[in-house]
């Protein structure tokens, strides 16, 4: 053995035994990986091989598309998708999988998923334990800057044969992940530069909520900038606690609404009523406002939330109106529309619900 991997080796042992103290002390994966100065996707690196950690880790194939599609007979797993932010947990079945070039995209009842492969670097099929005993399997998926894009958790009703098969074709302990550091953000350049009458013009003339991001490119703007910039027409601040309404009076009213949560390599989306609606403070001043229903949960930090907008998009159906927000890096974190196809025009009860939400002038 050589020096160069009898340092990577020693480096390993001491990342894991600074992890497992983190974590005794009750830190979720991601915080504890943070509090030892290292991505979550550099944690995991460091727990494949054989060692004495009750984490255990076993490096993937980065044939995302394949591992995804092999899935199916698993039966229901519950997919993770989140941000700093806002966490979206949704049980169902990974089948419905078409692919583009690097763009793919899951859609059944349960399943809708946006994914971006060129942001994904690193896959590991994890075991570790949970509460009450119980182990936790699940695989997980990372960018090069080691920030999860996508996590699938085995549900109590998994068939786990099939789960060890996908990770047995998938497994190889050749791989090894290397992280990056996060490149600075790019500044946003100053609204003085935009064309803002040319920008309201080609606003008013979509015919797809699509065309939006082509118009954000054609015109150099950030798309909290685009919001600014037509303030009143198309798009209204709201206030920082108007999630909370929205998500309770939606639960009131059965109303059929959708939830888009995504990292930096997926976009996760729940179509369909919330129901349980639970404010939670916890000792650490972190404000979470909860949907805790069977089959979907969200987890959404009310004081990570920096900017709230509604938002008016122009279609051949109509006006679609969404509620967006944005954390302290100008992410957006979450969407929430109202559930509607291609072809339907928007739910009215939804319209009037987003336009009731209060707006920042209100603080």
């Amino acid at each position: 053995m050589n020096a160069v991997v009898e340092q990577a080796l020693a480096d390993h042992a001491a990342i894991r035994h600074a992890f497992a103290q983190a974590r005794a002390q009750g830190l979720r994966a991601k915080d504890a990986a943070q509090s030892i100065g290292l991505s979550e996707g550099a944690v995991m690196a460091a727990h494949t091989g054989a060692h004495e950690q009750p984490l255990q880790v076993q490096a993937l194939q980065p044939q995302w598309f394949e591992i995804l599609s092999a899935l199916e007979p698993c039966g229901t797993l519950m997919a993770l998708t989140r941000n700093e932010a806002v966490v979206h947990e949704k049980d169902g079945v990974y089948r419905g999988f078409s692919c583009e070039g690097q763009v793919a995209l899951c859609n059944n009842d349960d399943i809708d998923l946006r994914i971006f492969f060129f942001q994904w670097h690193a896959g590991f099929a994890v075991t570790e334990p949970g509460h009450g005993g119980q182990t936790l399997r699940s695989l997980q998926f990372f960018n090069k800057q080691g920030v999860a894009v996508h996590k699938i958790y085995v549900r109590p009703s998994t068939n786990l044969v099939a789960w060890d098969a996908v990770i047995t074709r998938f497994a190889d302990a050749s791989v090894h992940a290397a992280f990056v550091p996060a490149q600075p953000l790019k500044p946003v350049p100053a609204d003085a530069t935009v064309d803002a009458a040319g920008l309201r013009q080609a606003w008013a003339a979509m015919q797809d909520t699509h065309d939006f991001f082509g118009m954000l490119k054609q015109f150099g703007c950030e798309r909290q900038q685009s919001f600014r910039l037509t303030q009143g027409e198309f798009s209204e601040a709201l206030h920082l606690d108007a999630m909370t309404p929205l998500l309770e009076q939606a639960a009131a009213t059965a109303l059929p609404i959708m939830v888009f949560v995504g990292s930096k390599g997926c976009i996760q989306i729940h179509s369909g009523p919330v129901q349980h609606i639970k404010p939670m403070v916890t000792p650490g001043g972190a404000y979470w406002i909860n949907v805790l229903d069977p089959g979907f949960n969200l987890h959404l930090r009310r004081d990570l939330i920096t900017a709230a907008w509604l938002v008016r998009k122009p279609t051949s159906d109509g006006i679609v109106t969404s509620v967006e927000l944005f954390d302290a890096s100008g992410d957006v974190v979450a969407m929430f529309f109202g559930v509607r196809k291609p072809g339907q025009l928007e739910l009215s009860a939804w319209r009037d619900l987003a336009e009731s939400l209060p707006r920042a002038a209100q603080a």
